[in-house]
């Protein structure tokens, strides 16, 4: 494989060169990887021969070339077709059944239809985009510390106002799967390999996954990977010389987009590239002296600027109202199984659902899931292009993230082995007590796509090479990506119906009894379990304001005031864990006036308007429960049993008394 400066054809581009010199180990790795002139592009590997190239000691002159968009061929639209046929696909259950909802997580789905409508009044009315009172009423939650999406939302404000929340979610999902799989084909294709099947390969894997479908179930703001290959690429751009300035404002932008899609994904890849980036500094600092300090000259530029940019949005995350200090253990405790690694996931085609479930903490986690296949041709591919130093150390930290996916304590097919792992010495760490470690695992399928793409371009250089190995190489090589993938092929998402919008929220009726300084208060308040009020103030542009919340808040647990570990529902009150105590199956206690004044407190701090309720199961339980509470009865109107409550909430004097009639 040659450097910058000569075509595939092995001729000079017209550059100023060095003589000759044989081409190093070191040097190898920038021909795989990317051209070192901004506008050249690799060009293939002589496998057996000895390859001449260019001396890249001298100034490097990048020439003019044609923007990506024109230089798209037919296989580029091909490419591009199929990963938006996929993404189709895999989200069909969702577009065909516009009154379904996700089976398997659907709180996460109704959390970012609230986050969409959010984008849209932020651009419609104004309102402070970090922070939200319109859940959780009146501590309200930090946007910053949970998964804004803003950079989503408000591009799809348009979509999201004309065709409402739900419609735009899907869009969300959709585009998220088929513009990163676009984008992981044209930065594989441009800078990686020269083959456009080999990038091809790479770049299906790297979008659909099985962690990458997983988490289309339910998270598409990790799903939302687009810019993963853009910052990898620009960060690779930055050893340019005399271009700090532009390719560290190019980085920055990057970087500063992604973090208002999901910071998660922007430490996970910042960490892996961060690893490759000092490991072929050492490797190549003698050969290429100046590649180190144009790199950091650039990376100072990106350092600035985005610390500049983000400086107080993450202020506000970990500093500002409703803030938390890392996750809660358990959460910190979520580790990949061992024999995760070579099972296969439930929405793949060779998966089961019975043996997923065992191996993983829900249908949404599955994050390793690999398959013995796709196991052992990586490490084959790994082995068989050992001399490249990229394809070894982008390997290691493959194999480095699923070290640190076994969580603190190693869990092999469902049992704790009691070995720890390298994360029981790492998951207290400020910043990495945030992180799900089980979630390093869906880190690495990137790696394992681009190892694919080089493999199937040494693959493809072989054969040029060598005509007459020609069949038995193309048998082999296709053989094994077919065993390897095939297996994995992705099912579309499994969705159920969804509980509709109540008539009492879409007609307007709420506004009779709930204005801007009052809420909403559904029974049960919203948690995981119950999603469904967060959707109703979607539908409302966030007009209509609720108590409690499904998203993370900080703990205030009185018995140990130091802890802000985050927890994913607001903190227990007499009158929630009351009705949620219920809802969950436990018998009624007695109703007592000393519960009848923890009821009036808990609705005077909510500042509620109205107590609704929704048929849903123990429905009758729960009624019959707050009617004691109050004091009176509900009325039925617009599909919700209502209690009306603003009088009893705003008179200082009021109190709650015993039903007379029952």
């Amino acid at each position: 494989m040659t450097i910058t400066g000569f075509d595939s054809t092995g001729q000079s581009t017209g550059e100023n060169v060095l003589p000759p010199r044989q081409v190093t180990a070191a040097d190898d790795l920038d021909a795989e990887l990317i051209a070192l002139g901004g506008g050249v592009k690799p060009v293939s590997p002589a496998v057996l021969a000895p390859v001449e190239e260019s001396g890249d000691e001298q100034a490097i002159q990048p020439v003019r070339h044609r923007s990506w968009w024109r230089a798209l061929t037919w296989r580029d639209v091909v490419a591009i077709s199929t990963f938006v046929a996929v993404a189709f696909f895999v989200t069909a259950p969702l577009w065909l059944n516009l009154d379904h909802e996700l089976r398997d997580d659907p709180q996460d789905q109704a959390f970012f239809e609230w986050m969409l409508a959010h984008g849209a009044r932020v651009l419609t009315d104004g309102v402070y985009p970090f922070f939200s009172d319109r859940l959780n009423y009146p501590d309200g939650v930090n946007m910053m510390a949970n998964t804004s999406v803003l950079a989503v939302s408000l591009p799809l404000t348009p979509i999201t106002l004309l065709f409402g929340p739900h419609v735009s979610f899907n869009v969300f999902l959709t585009g998220a799967l088929a513009l990163t799989g676009t984008s992981w084909y044209l930065v594989l294709s441009r800078r990686f390999v020269a083959s456009k099947l080999a990038a091809w390969v790479g770049a299906l894997f790297c979008t659909f996954a099985p962690s990458m479908v997983s988490h289309a179930g339910g998270h598409p703001n990790i799903v939302s990977q687009f810019l993963v290959p853009l910052i990898i690429w620009r960060t690779m751009e930055l050893r340019v010389p005399r271009r700090a300035l532009r390719n560290g404002l190019l980085l920055a932008g990057l970087l500063i987009w992604q973090a208002f899609i999901n910071l998660e994904i922007l430490f996970m890849t910042a960490v892996g590239v961060g690893i490759y980036c000092v490991v072929m500094a050492l490797v190549r600092r003698r050969a290429h002296r100046g590649e180190i300090t144009a790199f950091l000259r650039g990376l100072s530029v990106t350092a600035a600027a985005t610390l500049a940019a983000l400086a107080y949005p993450l202020s506000v995350q970990f500093f500002g109202p409703q803030s938390y200090q890392g996750l809660a253990e358990f959460v910190r405790n979520f580790g990949a199984d061992l024999g995760s690694f070579t099972a296969y996931a439930s929405r793949s085609v060779a998966g089961n659902s019975a043996v997923a479930s065992t191996l993983s903490q829900n249908p949404a986690e599955e994050n390793a899931f690999f398959g013995w296949g796709l196991v052992i041709l990586f490490l084959g591919l790994v082995l068989w292009m050992r001399r490249s130093a990229t394809v070894v150390t982008v390997g290691a930290i493959a194999i480095f993230f699923a070290a640190m996916s076994l969580g603190p304590r190693i869990y092999l097919n469902g049992i704790n082995t009691g070995v720890p792992g390298i994360w029981a010495i790492m998951h207290s760490i400020p910043v990495l007590d945030s992180a799900v470690p089980t979630r390093w695992a869906m880190a690495i399928a990137p790696m394992v796509g681009i190892v694919l793409a080089l493999g199937c371009q040494r693959a493809a250089d072989l054969i040029k090479s060598q005509p007459h190995a020609r069949g038995p190489v193309r048998v082999a090589m296709i053989t094994a990506v077919a065993m390897a993938l095939v297996p994995l092929a992705p099912t579309p998402l499994q969705t159920v119906a969804m509980d509709p919008v109540p008539e009492f929220v879409t007609s307007g009726a709420w506004r009779q009894y709930v204005d801007d300084n009052h809420t909403v208060v559904a029974l049960p308040l919203p948690d995981s379990s119950y999603p469904d009020p967060l959707r109703w103030t979607a539908y409302t542009g966030h007009d209509m304001r609720i108590a409690g919340a499904y998203a993370l808040l900080p703990n205030q647990n009185p018995q140990n005031p130091a802890d802000r570990t985050a927890i994913f529902s607001p903190p227990w009150r007499p009158t929630s864990g009351l009705i949620a105590s219920i809802r969950q199956g436990n018998p009624i206690p007695e109703v007592t006036d000393a519960r009848r004044e923890m009821t009036l407190a808990d609705l005077r701090f909510w500042n509620a308007g109205a107590v609704v309720l929704t048929p849903q199961p123990r429905d009758i339980e729960m009624l019959r429960t707050m009617s004691e509470l109050l004091g009176f009865r509900p009325t039925w109107t617009g599909g919700v049993w209502l209690w009306d409550v603003g009088a009893i909430v705003d008179d200082p004097e009021a109190a709650l008394v015993a039903d007379s009639k029952s």
